[in-house]
């Protein structure tokens, strides 16, 4: 969440939006929360971004991710930013039992997120351009 507050780059980001999507963006995947709930507590804007960032477990787990960002992207800017937030959070260090395979995806994978999400924020973009170069060394 703090690079989302550090890096508020446009006048027109709502910060707010882009928080309660930050701490929620993983709900309905992880929880028993649904959508409705997420609406009637948070508003439909905070539910149908969440919902987005959701993959749709559904699918058939190759068409998952960009589902997701075919949704994201319909959506405001803020929800592109947590998705972006969201992978450079998540490319550090792999866990040790994640074998050659499943860090060379999980680096594909980021890819298809930044040319997916290109020109929704600049600096997030380049911010996961820079990780996506770091990770590399963990393949």
């Amino acid at each position: 969440m703090e690079i989302l507050v550090a890096f508020q780059i446009r006048p027109d980001f709502n910060l707010e939006l882009a928080i309660k999507l930050a701490l929620l963006h993983d709900t309905i995947e992880d929880t028993s929360a649904t959508f409705d709930e997420i609406s009637k507590e948070f508003g439909f804007e905070v539910a149908e971004g969440v919902l987005a960032l959701t993959k749709n477990e559904e699918l058939p787990k190759s068409e998952r991710m960009i589902d997701s960002l075919m949704r994201i992207k319909k959506l405001s800017q803020e929800v592109s930013a947590v998705k972006l937030a969201d992978r450079i959070t998540n490319l550090q260090e792999p866990p040790k039992y994640w074998n050659t395979e499943k860090k060379e995806n999980y680096l594909k994978e980021a890819i298809v997120i930044l040319d997916t999400l290109k020109g929704a924020n600049q600096f997030l973009e380049e911010r996961v351009e820079k990780k996506i170069k770091e990770y590399e060394k963990y393949i």
